[in-house]
């Protein structure tokens, strides 16, 4: 179809409305209440992330931001709500290593795309696990732990918070490292595991610093180290497991924003300097310490979204060699 001058210069107008509305409407950000999707439920541990930094982040910003949890199938139905979203800013994703390195290669059929359907926008928390094991158990450290396990193959019952969890992916990870052959014991959350390992009927639980802890502290149980590439601030006392004799090991669970795909470059920059601003709170690292969570090492929105595709291509390889399964 041809195009007369004016018919040109109506267009070119017109993309020009267009364009300067929305850079508009991006440096206006947040003019209304944010919603944050969280995929899990309330009161968990993401929830209280999500509410802990976006307290500040509204504080900071002037505008309300709205946490809605949208729980169920292990995060993946929240998910898939926001990377249905606008990408305008308006709906955001604060959510963990779970749906996005992990769930994706335990559900080849999930209604989303972490890469094609987000854009990685801050990391703001990271929640290090420890590794427990029963008093009854006559080892003081992991390079004795490893040496009684090679000496007993197949004796060890370590319990997990169910299949596919980070809790059985991390003892996956570590028995593959160590060498160490041991029997997998699933529970409904690591609640119900606690009184098995202190009776002794189960041997090895990586569990959350905040829940497994004070039975440590208590005498009931016995720490050995902590999973995170350097010693968490909140247990500095324990070594870590690259320290303890498995060089490389390194897990930790993740809390991350994200927006839906297609977001313009000057919004992810504006709500990830929100997000990043929020995080480096004195008294936003206070909260997260009392969840046994520690904020984030600063990162851009590339280095997050490497961070993630680095975490994910591990736990793939993993549960591959595991032959992991959620059922």
């Amino acid at each position: 179809m041809r195009l007369f001058p004016w018919s040109r210069r109506v267009l070119f107008m017109a993309g020009l409305m267009v364009w300067g509305a929305s850079a508009q409407a991006q440096a206006a950000w947040p003019d209304k209440p944010v919603r944050v999707i969280v995929p899990f439920p309330a009161s968990g541990a993401t929830d209280l992330v999500a509410r802990v930094v976006t307290q500040r982040v509204a504080a900071d910003l002037g505008q309300q931001m709205v946490v809605d949890n949208k729980p169920g199938a292990g995060g993946t139905i929240g998910t898939a709500e926001a990377a249905k979203a606008a990408p305008d800013g308006y709906t955001l994703l604060l959510t963990t290593s779970s749906t996005h390195a992990i769930s994706p290669h335990l559900m080849p059929r999930l209604a989303y795309d972490p890469r094609k359907d987000f854009t990685p926008v801050a990391h703001v928390a990271d929640a290090p696990s420890v590794l427990l094991v029963t008093n009854s158990l006559p080892v003081k450290n992991v390079a004795e732990l490893i040496a009684y396990g090679k000496a007993h193959p197949g004796k060890l019952n370590y319990a997990t918070s169910g299949n596919g969890t980070i809790v059985h992916l991390n003892t996956a990870a570590f028995s593959a490292q160590a060498g160490v052959e041991m029997t997998h014991i699933p529970y409904k959350g690591t609640a119900l595991a606690i009184p098995d390992l202190i009776a002794g009927q189960t041997h090895v639980l990586f569990d959350s610093l905040p829940t497994g802890m004070p039975h440590a502290k208590a005498g009931r149980l016995r720490a050995l180290a902590v999973t995170s590439e350097k010693r968490s601030t909140l247990a500095p006392e324990l070594p870590t497991l690259a320290e303890s004799g498995l060089p490389g090991y390194s897990s930790v669970t993740w809390f991350g924003v994200y927006l839906p795909a297609g977001a313009p470059p000057a919004l992810v920059d504006k709500v990830h300097k929100a997000f990043a601003k929020a995080v480096q709170a004195p008294e936003v690292a206070e909260s997260l310490a009392k969840l046994g969570v520690e904020p984030a090492v600063p990162r851009t929105p590339a280095q997050f979204g490497a961070m993630v595709q680095a975490d994910s291509n591990r736990w793939a390889t993993v549960i591959r060699q595991h032959k992991i399964t959620v059922e």
